[in-house]
């Protein structure tokens, strides 16, 4: 029961996260650094009250560049559109990427698991995870925002 109930929630929750994902929504390019922004403060927070040791700092490091480069794949299985007649932007996330989610929280939760039975200390692999998952929204943000400006530009030229 102890893993059965966190699962059924996460499964539900993942569910009805795939089903808004898989609509098309209108994407702002102006408010996509907003959550990020949030998400930093939130990471320095963790820093500051948890402040890793030199190992840690290095782990920081690490997955703070594999977040970054899982980010930018991530980034580009974003669908996204322009209106020809509006120039409206629309994204559309897509089935991988909802996929590439789910895994990634599988992963951070059987990372908090594994680490709590090997002793490790939490608040650094909280940090580590943190840090990651910042690595990982900032830079799809930045891909679907060049990739967005890109696809605008065309749209007016043409």
């Amino acid at each position: 029961m102890q893993y059965l109930v966190p699962a059924a929630i996460f499964l539900v929750a993942i569910a009805l996260r795939a089903r808004r994902m898989s609509q098309v929504r209108p994407l702002q390019v102006e408010r996509l650094w907003i959550f990020p922004a949030l998400y930093a403060a939130v990471c320095v927070y963790l820093l500051v009250e948890f402040p890793p040791t030199l190992i840690g700092w290095l782990w920081c490091a690490v997955a703070l560049a594999g977040g970054s480069v899982l980010g930018w794949q991530r980034g580009k299985t974003m669908r996204i559109t322009v209106d020809p007649a509006t120039h409206q932007l629309n994204q559309k996330a897509s089935l991988a990427g909802m996929a590439f989610l789910f895994v990634l929280v599988a992963i951070r939760a059987g990372a908090r698991m594994e680490g709590r039975a090997m002793h490790l200390d939490l608040n650094t692999i909280t940090v580590v995870l943190a840090l990651f998952a910042l690595g990982l929204f900032a830079v799809q943000r930045i891909e679907m925002y060049l990739r967005a400006k890109r696809l605008l530009a065309a749209a007016r030229a043409g």
